[in-house]
């Protein structure tokens, strides 16, 4: 059997509830639609950080945000171990701040797609949008070097295929057409331009402001999903899809006004900001239209992917673990608990019942002050904080959150003690 290609597409500031899969019944995604149903879905997918150089490192060293970085944002990579194993390894980005981290040396090839300017017009087309072109160099990355992997000759090489795409962080240039096609006739018409929105909103924010923003947002999702179904189609015509793994994955969340905010304001670790879609289709249909609830980080891709390869050496921390056993319906569960890094003192913790956020403004981790708690979940939006009915569960919770932190430091997040009832399952 030949080796195994991979593609992963991380498109930055894509929201889980853009998706169908998700739950998005606003606008059509046919192409993203389709990838979910030939996909396994993991519903609870949270990032690490909102910050692109620890959100890396986890991806590509498979080391926790919060773990400590002995190399400062560098050294041995998973993707040193793949091209050690055999693998062509490519970087293709619209970011030219992906393409300066330390660990994208680690790629054979860096292709950087010179991202528009800030003043950029709205596309009239789609194919003359950042993602498009973007796309469109990937597929001539494909054409040119991952069409040779489609042979099943012990010579050919197999390949990963790395995309980072702006996506909504860069330039909203999708055609107006399809940010006007979301308003209906007695509402205000929605931005004409390609400015991405980035404010507090107040109290009295005029809501026909954050539905255009709303519309505008839906409109490069659309663009996106049609990108997509064009390289899916790319690689079923080049016979690759057979024989190759594609993960799709949202970088960072996009707050649509939920908690004051639209846009990349503070990055608050609300759910708007740390939970993105990610799906993942096997080449042999293994779990597809399947779906979890377990608590996945940005760690555990390069675990599974080591796992799927088969690949022994250089394996992630001691947090990492691979989603296969979730996909082939050996586990329903990873972990009971996850942390995430934000700036500064801020810090989250998630289980299955509870996400708490700390903000970092109190001196002490264990006080309930300066904590935000909501009932997971139930509160998928975050609307309804509770700590001050639930001031023993915040201060419980802060507990864990600070030994999290604690045995991240010292390289022990594989000897983290299971949570106790009330801190997994809630109340109910």
């Amino acid at each position: 059997m030949p080796k195994q290609n991979i593609v992963c597409l991380a498109v930055d500031r894509l929201r889980a509830a853009a998706l169908g899969a998700y739950g998005n019944t606003w606008f059509e995604t046919r192409a993203l639609d389709s990838l979910a149903s030939e996909s396994f879905v993991f519903d609870h997918y949270l990032i690490d950080s909102p910050q692109l150089p620890q959100l890396y490192r986890s991806y590509w060293q498979g080391r926790h945000a919060l773990e400590a970085d002995p190399t400062e944002g560098g050294g041995r990579s998973g993707i040193d171990v793949l091209r050690e194993s055999g693998w062509t390894t490519a970087l293709v980005t619209d970011e030219p701040a992906v393409a300066r981290l330390p660990l994208a040396e680690s790629f054979e090839e860096c292709l950087v797609v010179t991202p528009d300017s800030g003043d950029s017009p709205v596309a009239d087309a789609i194919e003359q949008t950042q993602t498009a072109r973007l796309f469109a160099e990937v597929a001539t990355w494909i054409d040119t070097v991952g069409k040779d992997a489609a042979g099943k000759s012990d010579e050919n090489q197999p390949f990963l295929l790395w995309v980072h795409a702006r996506g909504m962080d860069g330039a909203w240039d999708a055609p107006v057409e399809l940010r006007n096609s979301l308003v209906e006739e007695d509402e205000p018409a929605p931005p004409q331009d390609a400015h991405v929105p980035r404010e507090r909103l107040d109290e009295n924010y005029d809501p026909d402001q954050l539905h255009g923003a709303a519309c505008a947002h839906a409109g490069q999702v659309m663009a996106l999903d049609v990108c997509v179904g064009a390289l899916m189609d790319l690689l079923r015509e080049c016979s690759l899809l057979e024989n190759t793994l594609v993960v799709l994955l949202g970088v960072r969340g996009f707050p649509l006004g939920e908690h004051g905010r639209l846009g990349d304001v503070d990055a608050a670790l609300h759910a708007e900001l740390v939970h993105v879609p990610l799906l993942v289709r096997m080449p042999d249909g293994c779990g597809a239209m399947g779906r979890s609830q377990a608590l996945i980080q940005p760690p555990d891709l390069l675990a599974t992917l080591f796992d799927w390869l088969r690949i022994k050496n250089g394996q992630p921390s001691h947090f990492a673990q691979s989603m296969l056993p979730l996909v082939r319906g050996e586990r329903d569960i990873l972990r009971d608990h996850v942390a995430i890094l934000g700036d500064g003192a801020e810090r989250a913790l998630r289980t299955p019942a509870w996400h708490l956020r700390q903000s970092g403004s109190d001196d002490s981790h264990l006080s309930p002050e300066g904590c935000e708690l909501f009932v997971k979940p139930d509160d998928r939006w975050e609307q309804n904080e509770v700590s001050s009915r639930c001031a023993d569960i915040s201060e419980r919770l802060a507990e864990v959150l600070q030994q999290f932190e604690h045995l991240s430091q010292a390289d022990q997040l594989g000897n983290l003690p299971p949570l106790d009832e009330i801190l997994l399952r809630g109340f109910g």
